[in-house]
């Protein structure tokens, strides 16, 4: 009973993380349109302040793709296109992890840190098992069964190492995930940052009242669950 059980919660996490894998997969992540025709960017300087005016700062112009891209969209390198809130290229998923498959992807990581939890879980309980039995059963076939004993003991050890170091390292990127949401800031953005405050300091040396300046965020920070909804929704 106990091991169909727990068969079948295993396998339904199993489902689960492979449904979320092949959303994440097949989902768009937010890939910015290219434009029909050719866009002549030559009058983008003088049509500058313009555009700011018109409430349009913030959309810049891509060199590779040739058109404008909104806000915090970056340039995937492995997609060749700009992608709208870009947070990474996975190899996983072999798709950039984006604006609108952000949700599937740590869905994906969520999931598979539970199996691999699972998985420990279990491991160590049949470990266990396996030792109190042979503690409590007779001491005349232990000797017979040394070879496969060690052989079971050394599977045990391959399928907790292998669940802990794979748990630990995909729940660290999970925790990453949670925390550029909850900032609001992708690795890139948070990349950016740090060079700009460094710059910001390395110029404030030269320059007493540079420093003073008051440091404007590049865009408005909202409620942490606000920022939660906007990626996983109010369900």
């Amino acid at each position: 009973v106990w091991c169909t059980l727990h068969g079948s919660v295993f396998n339904l996490i199993l489902l689960l993380l492979l449904a979320c894998h092949s959303k994440a997969v097949l989902s768009d992540p937010g890939m910015v349109p290219l434009p029909d025709t050719a866009i002549d960017f030559s009058d983008l300087r003088s049509q500058s302040s313009r555009m700011n005016e018109r409430g349009c700062e913030g959309w810049t112009v891509c060199s590779r793709c040739e058109t404008y891209r909104p806000p915090r969209a970056h340039h995937c390198r492995v997609c060749q296109r700009c992608i709208r809130r870009m947070d990474h290229h996975c190899p996983w998923i072999n798709n950039c992890v984006g604006e609108l498959n952000q949700k599937y992807f740590i869905q994906f990581l969520f999931y598979t840190g539970m199996a691999s939890l699972y998985s420990m879980v279990l491991v160590v309980s049949a470990w266990v098992w396996r030792i109190r039995n042979e503690r409590e059963g007779d001491a005349e076939k232990e000797g017979e069964e040394t070879p496969s004993k060690h052989l079971i003991v050394a599977h045990y050890i391959i399928l907790l190492v292998e669940s802990v170091l794979f748990g630990v390292f995909v729940m660290v990127i999970f925790y990453d995930q949670l925390v550029s949401i909850i900032t609001d800031e992708t690795p890139i953005e948070q990349m950016r940052n740090r060079l700009m405050i460094k710059d910001r300091g390395s110029s404030s040396s030269s320059s007493s009242s540079y420093s003073q300046l008051p440091h404007h965020p590049p865009h408005t920070r909202k409620p942490k669950l606000a920022l939660l909804r906007e990626v996983f929704g109010r369900g």
